[in-house]
């Protein structure tokens, strides 16, 4: 598994446009174009963190030929919403330890 850790600063009072466009891109991403998902946290109003799961570096590298038109509306919302947003680093997982289920 590759893993993408990225840092985002949002402009004031942009956290929920940024949020719903995240999320919506995020989407698309993991339909159109092999992601396994991300995260999105928060660790104040307008500092966040997140990270995207691909299946491999090539996946990742390839990315972006598939996905529809309305992925670009996304990806304007969320650049018009952010300060900062920045790939912090790359990785290739080694183990995956998270628990998979949450119990009950």
């Amino acid at each position: 598994m590759y893993i993408v850790l990225y840092n985002i600063i949002i402009k004031p009072n942009q956290e929920d446009n940024f949020i719903e466009a995240w999320k919506g891109l995020t989407t698309l991403i993991y339909k159109y174009e092999g992601s396994l998902g991300s995260r999105l946290h928060k660790k104040d109003p307008l500092n966040f963190f997140a990270y995207a799961q691909w299946p491999d570096k090539n996946t990742f590298d390839t990315t972006g030929a598939n996905l529809p038109e309305e992925a670009n509306h996304f990806r304007d919302t969320m650049k018009a919403s952010c300060e900062k947003f920045e790939v912090l680093d790359k990785f290739e997982m080694i183990e995956d330890l998270l628990k998979q289920e949450q119990s009950e």
